[in-house]
């Protein structure tokens, strides 16, 4: 059902935007029509599908670093006070320089190469998890806390072991949610990142392809680059939607009723 309305609603957009070049008359370099668009895919078929590939790369990388740090910081700012104190607010001041102000530093500093994009993916996919993780550490329910506290006295152990205890068995299980919420974001804006670094400075990659595309007025093919990149942010976003469901099955489906 939910893939149908998704294939109702591309339709619709299709439609809407033939009859807008239709009725308009729009010149191909201003608005091509989606028949124009369809065939320059299938014409530069090989060309986006290699620069396609190397943006996938980007972009899968930037979430997996993404999410790793950003877990890593949530648990570090939780866990430890002096870290909340001093990093917690550097992070917060982190999201006021804009992400194409950091860009072209990256590219100065990494290159080229994959690395500048890589890392411009982390720093947007970053922040979302950090918080979204870091929330749901925050908002454990006090009473699983008491009842913890309680247990941890009557066993003498060490402080880092009781701190593992508490993370392992009550706080993180109760942040899962909040965390997955922290990744559906991060994996509907994980392609921003790799595709400024690509417009920034880079050899290859659908950004750099719509860059050239557009420099030579070749509107068809940066919209045909465009709508591949859609579809992948769209791929990426419901798989990650259908893991974290399997993942976390008790987690309330919003698609489902609840019962009268």
């Amino acid at each position: 059902m939910k893939l149908f309305r998704i294939l109702i609603t591309i339709g619709g957009l299709l439609l809407f935007w033939g009859a807008v070049t239709k009725i308009a008359e729009l010149p191909k370099f201003i608005l091509p029509s989606p028949l124009i668009v369809l065939m320059a895919l299938i014409e530069n078929a090989g060309l986006i599908a290699e620069n396609a590939l190397t943006t996938a790369v980007e972009i899968i990388l930037g979430l997996v670093f993404g999410i790793t740090f950003g877990m890593m910081s949530a648990l570090a700012i939780s866990a430890y006070h002096p870290v909340r104190q001093w990093v917690f607010p550097v992070l917060i001041a982190s999201q006021a320089i804009p992400v194409f102000a950091v860009a072209p530093l990256l590219v100065l500093w990494l290159g080229y190469g994959i690395a500048p994009k890589v890392v411009m993916g982390t720093l947007i996919i970053y922040f979302p998890v950090t918080v979204g993780f870091l929330d749901g550490l925050n908002r454990t329910e006090t009473a699983w806390l008491n009842l913890a506290g309680l247990l941890q006295q009557s066993h003498q152990r060490s402080r880092f072991a009781n701190i593992y205890t508490l993370y392992r068995y009550i706080k993180i299980p109760f942040a899962l949610p909040s965390l997955a919420s922290g990744i559906r974001v991060a994996a509907a804006i994980a392609p921003i990142g790799a595709i400024v670094g690509e417009w920034v400075g880079s050899s290859s990659g659908l950004g750099f392809l719509m860059l050239h595309a557009n420099a030579r007025v070749q509107t068809d093919l940066m919209f045909a680059s465009l709508l591949v990149l859609s579809l992948m942010a769209i791929t990426l976003y419901y798989l990650v939607d259908h893991a974290l469901r399997y993942i976390l099955p008790w987690q309330p489906d919003k698609d489902t009723p609840a019962p009268s």
